[in-house]
Parts: C-alpha cells; structure tokens; sequence
C-alpha cells in the first residue's frame, strides 16, 4: 500500500477555507459536497461531550439531513427567504493534530468566531474539529465537530450552518 505524504499545511488551511467560503455564500449544495457520504455535522451541548449518540447534541445531521435542511431554507415558499442568511467566518490557530500514513485520513482544529446575519446579528465562537477522509484525490469532510465557547448557555434559533 502506497503510503501518503502528511498533507501541507497550506493544502488543508486553503481546504477550510473553501468549506466557510461556501457558508459564507450561503452555496450550501457545494457546501455539503464537501462531505463523505456518510459524512456528519455536530455540535455538542456541553464541554467536552464524547459522543453525539449518547447524550442530547444541539444539532447532529448525517449527509441526508443537512440536503433537507438546504431544501427547506430553499425552498420557494420557505418562511426562510423572507430574511437572507448572511455570515462572516474567521478561522486562526489551524493545526494537524492527527495523520494516518497509511489512508492519508487526518484530523485537523481550528478556532473560529462567526457572525451571522438572519433578523438578529449573533457571534458565535469556539473550536471546529475535522475529521478529514483522503480519497485519493481529495479530502472531503467524514465529521465536522462545532464546539461553542457557550454551548451549554440558552441560544436563541440557531442556523445551523455555522
């Protein structure tokens, strides 16, 4: 087996910022092609959950999910489009924490602080968690972990898509 080189550090960093650049744009069909198909987005409750199967996360949305939840916010007649979703994202401090030679699979960290736009303006920031998925080719997202600085404190609707 073909061993893979530890990816450059500028390949994953321009790598996440494509992946909030599509949030950014609100393109969340690219967005979400961005993910294995049995990739998987989180966001935990508390500090430190382990798991998103055992305890109650804020939101925890397999491949299928996330596509309803882009057809419901584009969809024509969707309460949604009556306020355009607007965000800003800023990563820093990215690092590799994990790499496996053998399937080029990493997983990498980064601070982030977002800003979104939806009738009220909200901050939002924390640490995203990737898991990444060396397909040969490509990395592509096998679970992106949102942990918020406040995640145990009272949210108002949260748009996922942070």
């Amino acid at each position: 087996m073909t061993q893979r080189n530890c990816p450059d550090m500028a390949e994953l960093t321009q790598f996440l910022y494509r992946e909030v650049d599509f949030l950014d744009q609100t393109d969340l069909k690219g967005w979400i092609d961005l993910y294995t198909e049995d990739g998987t987005y989180w966001m935990p409750v508390i500090p430190d959950q382990e798991d998103p199967l055992n305890h109650i996360s804020i939101f925890y949305d397999d491949k299928a999910m996330m596509q309803i939840r882009r057809h419901n916010l584009d969809h024509a007649r969707a309460p949604s489009k009556e306020v355009t979703v607007r965000s800003s994202h800023v990563l820093g401090n990215i690092r590799l924490t994990e790499f496996d030679a053998e399937t080029g699979h990493c997983t990498v960290k980064s601070n982030f602080q977002a800003v979104v736009y939806y009738g009220d303006q909200t901050i939002f920031a924390g640490t995203y968690t990737y898991q990444l998925e060396w397909t040969g080719e490509q990395y592509l997202i096998k679970q992106k972990r949102v942990d918020l600085i406040n995640c145990d404190a009272s949210h108002g609707s949260i748009i996922i898509y942070i």
